[in-house]
């Protein structure tokens, strides 16, 4: 008999678990399937936004966004596009009902229990598709499989002890993009990040000028300090990269954002006879500034676009 056996929503960043149904089956199979759900949910900031998990009787799907993944285990024999049509019904309300913000801030597991209940109802209408309410809306998520059919896990990959994390997009055309990946996209820009970046540019070209000016005075005075250039052009390249983080995201984003924060005080500090106090405010600020901005500018997740 195809039907679905149960369902979980997990945090992607860390796999807690935020809702589950109750899984009233107890075979050999089905516990195998739990230690496979909790391997997924360890490896879910690196895989795709959409895969399947073949596991003999069983297969496990999910699709993932907005920092929250919604998994499911059915019988393998369970159609692909009702299983899909299902996890997005559990997205679309998850999402109307909870702030993100509280799933990003959610310490203790399963602290959104009462969506259990939406699990189950939603769980019972998918097994009973005779009178599945959604057929309608079935052909357009077969047409969407079929434009960008789910990745397909094999158990190896999954136990292997590299997992995904060298899998490229060029391994997983068409689906949305890997978690981890450098080219992720970020949280729309804010007022407060706009003017952070155009105060950096600033700063990176006043640093820039007083450079060429050292320079200047350096050619015409041999008694002048050398370090004086190096101090101003170290600003430049400070405040430039400041500039990058906030508007792509790469590794250890935030740990770089601090550590090019700490030169920028450094420069300050060694210029500090070139400068006046506001001089040295104004620029340690704007560095704190835009340092605060990059680490609000959080990575977005894939939103939910599947027209079901």
């Amino acid at each position: 008999m195809s039907m679905i056996l149960s369902a979980s929503v997990v945090r992607v960043r860390d796999g807690l678990p935020l809702s589950a149904s109750t899984d009233y089956e107890q075979s050999s199979g089905v516990q195998e399937c739990r230690k496979y759900f909790k391997m997924l949910s360890r490896k879910l900031s690196q895989l795709p936004d959409r895969c399947t998990l073949k596991t003999g009787q069983y297969n496990i799907n999910f699709i993932s966004s907005l920092g929250v993944s919604y998994m499911m285990l059915c019988t393998e024999n369970y159609p692909s596009v009702l299983a899909f049509c299902f996890l997005d019904e559990l997205q679309k309300e998850f999402i109307t009902t909870y702030n993100m913000m509280k799933t990003n801030t959610a310490v203790r597991p399963y602290c959104f229990i009462e969506f259990d209940n939406f699990i189950q109802r939603t769980k019972q209408r998918y097994n009973n598709t005779r009178s599945l309410s959604t057929k309608m809306n079935l052909a357009d998520m077969q047409t969407e499989i079929k434009l960008r059919p789910p990745y397909q896990i094999s158990v190896s990959e999954l136990s292997s002890a590299n997992g995904f994390a060298h899998l490229s997009t060029a391994e997983y055309k068409g689906t949305g993009k890997i978690s981890a990946a450098p080219h992720q996209r970020l949280e729309p820009v804010t007022l407060p990040g706009i003017v952070s970046f155009v105060l950096s540019l600033l700063c990176g070209a006043l640093n820039l000028i007083r450079g060429f000016h050292a320079i200047e005075s350096l050619l015409q005075n041999e008694g002048e300090d050398f370090s004086y250039v190096i101090a101003f052009f170290l600003g430049t390249a400070a405040c430039l990269y400041q500039c990058y983080l906030f508007v792509y995201y790469t590794g250890w984003r935030n740990v770089k954002s601090f550590l090019t924060f700490g030169l920028i005080c450094l420069c300050n500090m060694y210029l500090y006879e070139l400068r006046n106090l506001w001089q040295l405010f104004f620029h340690v600020t704007v560095g704190a500034f835009s340092t605060l901005q990059i680490r609000l500018r959080q990575p977005q997740g894939k939103s939910p676009d599947y027209n079901v």
